[in-house]
């Protein structure tokens, strides 16, 4: 892990999307491609916005979507999927090697094999993640669980969790949430 302290968002943001435009690209120049596994969160508004002016051959890069609600529709304003094609994948002209979403809609179990099984065929080459406010990563909560192999699993939001989720406006109510 690699810790940055910037002046604001986007000054961060930019440095952030350097470091994985240089990561993705060394890859793709050893490899051939690149495998890149993308959570979502407020915190990386910024990060994305960078990486759409960065020079990677996304053509060459599989993209994984490391978390997702149960229960909500794409078309939710919280759905991470939404987000990250908003935000992001739909503004990649060349397009991808490989989207993987963590669409829930056609199972959570379903979903979560169907994502291990792929992500399992080689090594990935970059995690982007972020870390939350109660010090989650992609919505497991402290204490972690080191003894997990599985690469996906169903978590429960924590009280502290679902408060930053609201605090973030993805949800109008605490009850709104999951």
């Amino acid at each position: 892990m690699k810790i940055i302290i910037s002046e604001n968002d986007k000054i961060l943001g930019k440095k952030a999307a350097g470091h994985i435009s240089e990561s993705l690209n060394s890859a793709v120049e050893k490899k051939g491609s690149a495998r890149v596994i993308f959570s979502t969160g407020a915190s990386q508004f910024s990060m994305f916005e960078a990486l759409l002016g960065e020079d990677i051959p996304w053509q060459k890069i599989e993209f994984f979507h490391l978390d997702e609600y149960i229960g909500i529709d794409q078309n939710h304003p919280a759905s991470f999927i939404r987000y990250l094609k908003e935000r992001f994948t739909d503004k990649i002209k060349s397009g991808f090697k490989a989207v993987h979403f963590a669409d829930t809609s056609v199972g959570a179990e379903n979903i979560m094999a169907r994502l291990g099984k792929e992500i399992s065929r080689e090594p990935v080459d970059l995690g982007v993640i972020g870390i939350g406010e109660n010090a989650h990563i992609a919505f497991n909560d402290p204490p972690a669980d080191f003894d997990c192999e599985e690469p996906f699993k169903i978590v429960n939001l924590d009280l502290a969790c679902r408060k930053q989720q609201l605090g973030e406006g993805w949800f109008k109510t605490l009850e709104d949430g999951p």
